[in-house]
């Protein structure tokens, strides 16, 4: 009786140390997963699945195959190299032989990984003093002292996120010791007539299926409705954040005055491209609407975002509003300023700046001419957002890679005015049903042609045998006046890692090339050093910029046409175009060259093949996966687990249509059929509390 009663007061809610089996260290140790609750433990999901079917004998991992296999650890060791770097290596044993396997730069692994353990290793197999793997992951199944996990024909094993003090192989046990319990206890929000009409499994059934699959095909239904549920919630939460935002406007009204306007556009030397124009009409009939305006103007590198935003904060200012830009650094306000300044100057129209670093007395006379409206566009970083900064009537917001803004700094500039348009702009191109995901509560618009007069940028992937051949390339164009970039994943060469690093290669660089200037920025320095060197290199008083991916955002500097990449394989995709943008940002043609040490990827090939940052970003999608690329959203706090994208397109326009249905006719989930429904939401989303209080 003690025990049913002692289950029977198990809820959702209750914290994991207070499950039998789990005590107060492993909760420690769960916590670190993330998993709090029973509840947490119950969607703490497997990442990945073992398949019997698919498992190669060890002694058929032929070379040149990526495989993945299971044995018993019968040696292991730690081998320097000639270059100092240490690989660790262990010997595995299976009924059909042995696989040796490698970790090069990794002895820690060496107080991991222990004689008598089983293991489950994926990767590649090459040949180097006989066949060998390279383990891109690996599993311990069992400890020495276990049996092992017995993976029969047909046989499908869930193998679970881990973490030091917790194998995945203990967590599997406390998963499957509570899972029917915790099933129990779980409600399906999602009502019968649409579960039914979308042929979804009932959610204990999906629980089941991802948890303890009886196959491959079975966890994956299970996690198409548990992706299902996912999108739904997000897309409820966005389609109720859009209503919100674009309520009326409380006496904003922009009419279309064409004074500014008109005048901006036949001073263009260019004509405008059939994007921009699409986005000017999508723009300026929000603007002109009853609505609020709450948009985001997603742009390739170089397709004239800066233009399409200077058109709005025209049609703000011939209205008799201000216009506030903000950007997320004093380099990018300054370039968006001195841009502003010279596309604005045949208007007799000076855009302010408003800057951190500006002395007290001068941010005080910006301040004064704000309140009284003698400016009437602003150009800032979070300086804007300071209590001092008042506007005397602005009317519109826009918010430069608004993805380095948290929701309430964007929130504390919008508040400045009454109730102004806001128009958001981003230069990472993602595909159309990422955007539905991160930015499913904006209307957006999108620019993918880039306006004439911009260079060509010619991509090239090089092996470590040309790389004499590509610095002399380089050298050359620096003294005939050009400028590089060269771009480096790490800040310090490390042990664990065999990457050639930005600091080690800026020195060796200046010391090569005497006669040019050569220049070093990453993200360990100040803002102020980093700007500096910058400014530098704008200017023209460095040659050749050694960096991380800290120039990933960065300024335009037209004359630097090169750029050099190592270890590109240690990009993303999206990355590596974004910072493939740094050049071909003026008239002359430029070059990227990817120096990779061994054979180039077909990713990579891939990659050089297209300039279209939006096809990049669907390759990305693919390989990458939606939860690498999602994270935490700054602006809501949410993430996405269980959807991957572009595959689960279709749930993701099913979950998006039943969501504005139910919105639509509910909008703040008030009736008794929806509240499972707001309670869940609320539970995904600390956001969702305030998108559906009552009252």
């Amino acid at each position: 009786m003690a025990g049913r009663s002692a289950r029977a007061a198990v809820r959702l809610d209750t914290p994991v140390q207070f499950l039998k089996g789990i005590g107060e260290r492993r909760a420690e140790a769960l916590e670190r997963l993330g998993v709090r609750t029973a509840r947490d433990l119950l969607w703490h999901l497997p990442h990945r699945y073992i398949d019997a079917s698919t498992l190669t004998p060890l002694a058929r991992a032929d070379v040149g195959q990526e495989v993945a296999c299971v044995g018993r650890v019968v040696a292991k060791g730690v081998l320097p190299t000639r270059r100092g770097l240490r690989i660790f290596h262990a010997v595995l044993r299976d009924d059909s032989g042995l696989l040796e396997c490698v970790w090069p730069g990794q002895p820690f692994l060496d107080r991991t990984i222990v004689v008598g353990q089983t293991l489950l290793v994926s990767g590649p197999v090459r040949f180097y003093h006989g066949r060998q793997m390279a383990p891109r992951e690996f599993v311990i199944l069992a400890d020495g002292d276990a049996d092992g996990d017995s993976l029969p024909t047909g046989k499908v094993l869930p193998v679970y996120p881990a973490t030091e003090g917790l194998s995945h192989k203990i967590i599997r046990g406390l998963i499957e010791r509570h899972l029917e319990g915790l099933i129990a206890l779980s409600e399906d929000a999602l009502p019968e007539p649409d579960r039914q009409t979308l042929d979804l499994p009932k959610l204990p059934d999906a629980l089941r299926s991802v948890h303890r699959p009886t196959s491959t095909e079975d966890a994956e239904r299970g996690r198409r409705r548990l992706a299902f549920d996912e999108l739904f919630d997000l897309q409820l939460m966005l389609i109720r954040a859009r209503t919100l935002a674009k309520r009326h406007r409380s006496g904003v009204a922009f009419s279309l005055k064409r004074d500014l306007t008109t005048q901006f556009k036949e001073s263009l030397p260019w004509q405008l491209t059939a994007d921009q124009h699409r986005a000017l009409r999508e723009i300026t009939g929000d603007m002109t609407a009853s609505e609020r305006m709450h948009r985001l103007l997603m742009g390739d590198v170089g397709t004239g975002k800066t233009v399409v935003a200077l058109f709005a904060m025209l049609l703000a200012i011939e209205n008799d509003f201000q216009a506030a830009f903000m950007a997320p650094t004093e380099l990018l306000v300054e370039q968006h300023g001195a841009t502003l300044e010279k596309l604005l100057e045949p208007l007799s129209l000076r855009p302010e700046l408003l800057l951190g670093r500006q002395t007290a007395a001068e941010k005080a006379a910006v301040r004064k001419r704000l309140a009284s409206g003698q400016t009437r566009l602003v150009v800032g970083t979070h300086a804007l957002l300071q209590e001092g900064v008042a506007f005397r009537r602005l009317g519109l917001v826009v918010i430069d890679e608004q993805h380095r803004f948290g929701v309430e700094q964007r929130a504390a500039l919008i508040g400045k005015g009454a109730a102004p348009d806001v128009l958001l702009l981003t230069a990472t191109p993602i595909p159309r049903s990422l955007a539905l995901t991160l930015y499913g509560d904006l209307d957006i618009s999108t620019l993918k042609e880039r306006p004439p007069g911009r260079g060509t940028v010619r991509t090239a992937v090089r092996n470590s045998g040309q790389r004499e051949r590509v610095l002399e390339f380089i050298r050359g164009e620096c003294e005939k006046g050009r400028q590089a970039y060269v771009v480096l994943p790490v800040i310090e060469e490390t042990e664990r890692a065999d990457l050639r690093a930005a600091t080690t290669m800026m020195q060796s660089l200046a010391a090569r090339w005497p006669e040019l200037q050569v220049g070093l920025v990453h993200g360990r320095l100040k803002a102020e050093e980093r700007d500096a060197v910058m400014r530098r290199f704008r200017n023209g008083e460095l040659h050749v910029l050694v960096a991380t991916t800290v120039i990933e955002v960065g300024i335009d500097v037209p004359n630097a046409t090169m750029m050099l990449i190592e270890h590109p394989d240690r990009f993303g995709l999206a990355q590596l175009h974004q910072l493939r943008g740094r050049i071909g940002r003026g008239a002359e043609e430029s070059y990227c060259i990817l120096l990779v040490d061994g054979p180039a990827p077909d990713r990579l090939q891939g990659f050089a093949a297209t300039q279209d940052g939006f096809r990049i970003a669907e390759l990305d999608l693919a390989e990458r996966g939606m939860g690498d690329l999602i994270g935490a959203r700054q602006s809501g706090g949410f993430e996405v687990r269980h959807a991957r994208l572009p595959e689960d397109a279709d749930l993701l326009g099913r979950a998006r249509e039943l969501a504005t249905r139910i919105i639509a006719a509910d909008p703040a989930l008030q009736r008794r059929e929806n509240q499972r429904l707001r309670e869940r939401a609320v539970t995904r989303y600390p956001r969702a509390v305030e998108l559906f209080r009552v009252g």
